[in-house]
């Protein structure tokens, strides 16, 4: 049998700020305030701010799309968002995300270090 050694590297996240769902859904190209979410892969984090409940952690290969576009407005096909916006609250929902090279990698050690701590993942997370 031959044997590989896989060495990965430490991976440093800078994570935005927490924004608002209400704020992913006015448009970045018309207003100001609006939440400049990039056209980069990375990871994303989405929280019930009254209880602090995680509800997702996801990779994108495009940070944009699949947040605003797909959790938050719908338009592109996205399970937990679907989810998120029939069951929960979302004037209380809180996301934020990380640009990363790496994204599958990073989703899987976050997704492990949630598991380590509250022994599931999270609430509409259903796999790594």
């Amino acid at each position: 049998m031959n044997q590989q050694e896989i060495n990965i590297p430490k991976i440093i996240l800078e994570w935005s700020e927490w924004y608002s769902w209400k704020e992913f859904l006015l448009d970045a190209r018309k207003i100001e305030s609006a939440v400049k979410v990039p056209n980069k892969k990375g990871v994303y984090e989405v929280i019930n701010e009254t209880n602090n409940e995680m509800l997702t952690i996801g990779k994108a290969g495009n940070l944009r799309m699949r947040v605003k576009q797909g959790l938050v407005k719908g338009k592109v096909a996205h399970s937990s968002g679907k989810k998120i916006n029939i069951s929960e609250d979302t004037a209380h929902i809180k996301i934020r995300w990380a640009i990363t090279d790496r994204p599958s990698a990073v989703e899987e050690e976050l997704h492990q270090q949630f598991i380590k701590i509250h022994k599931k993942l999270p609430k509409y997370t259903e796999h790594t």
